[in-house]
């Protein structure tokens, strides 16, 4: 039975056979694996991987997709988990794992952020998502597509754009171009926040202006003193900073701010 893309669920299927081949090339997965993928769809990326692992696992949240997954592959060999990939609990699988999938461009970020929690369970993720996001992911400090994202992804994963992905090869066509990311977990990043949640907050305030200097982003978060003290130029902006410069903002906030005060401040209780 032909399956009608659904809106609602971002659906659009990857059908270009040589780019599919280019993609498992690049995640390059043998047969112990364990390899799990978000969004198979109508199984373009599924054949192909079963051909080089024992057992797949994957999560469909289109019902009618997952039964189409079960009623086409042996239950030994593919294990379907039917759900909403922003609530799955990559914990409850063994580790490690190798993630993989053509993300919906419309969860593509808040997912991302949902990896982060798990990121101590995975060897790597490949990930197919609008070209746009990716060079965010990718972004150097000082480049209009450095930003929170940026910033958040590269202090947890080294990062590599893979390779690019015209709309042509979706039906239905997309109006925005893909690309394809890998993300390699960091045993431990250079330089560590004392306070991953105030690290998250820091970031998130120093952005929410990011034409603003620092001195103006963070005023009554952290002080002239307080930016000098970690040897930031208070008049840099957000985008002007390393990941590392980050974290020792954080930390400095860390030392001279109580969760109270970042409240007052204005800054989110999120982590990322």
């Amino acid at each position: 039975m032909k399956h009608i893309p659904r809106k609602r669920f971002g659906q659009n299927f990857l059908v270009d056979r040589a780019v599919i081949a280019r993609i498992v090339d690049a995640i390059d997965p043998g047969p112990a694996d364990q390899l799990v993928e978000i969004g198979p769809g109508l199984g373009a990326l599924t054949g192909p991987l079963l051909e080089r692992v024992a057992r797949l696992q994957v999560i469909e949240l289109d019902r009618d997709l997952a039964a189409r997954l079960r009623a086409s592959y042996p239950p030994e060999r593919l294990i379907v988990h039917e759900g909403d990939a922003l609530r799955f609990d990559f914990s409850a699988l063994a580790a490690p794992l190798r993630v993989v999938g053509n993300l919906p461009y419309n969860i593509s970020t808040p997912l991302l952020f949902h990896m982060v929690t798990y990121a101590g369970h995975f060897t790597d993720l490949h990930f197919m998502l609008q070209r746009e996001v990716v060079e965010r992911m990718v972004a150097a400090p000082s480049t209009s597509a450095y930003g929170r994202l940026s910033v958040m992804l590269q202090y947890r994963f080294r990062m590599q754009k893979l390779l690019c992905v015209p709309s042509s090869a979706f039906r239905p066509v997309p109006k925005v171009a893909s690309a394809v990311v890998r993300l390699v977990p960091l045993l431990r990043p250079d330089v560590l926040a004392h306070d991953e949640s105030v690290f998250g907050q820091t970031v998130t305030r120093a952005f929410s202006h990011r034409r603003k200097t620092l001195r103006n982003a963070l005023q009554g978060f952290l002080t002239d003193a307080d930016l000098e003290a970690t040897g930031i130029d208070p008049g840099l902006r957000a985008e002007n900073l390393s990941v590392d410069e980050f974290v020792a903002l954080s930390n400095r906030v860390n030392r001279v701010s109580s969760p109270a005060r970042a409240g007052r401040a204005g800054v989110g209780r999120q982590t990322l």
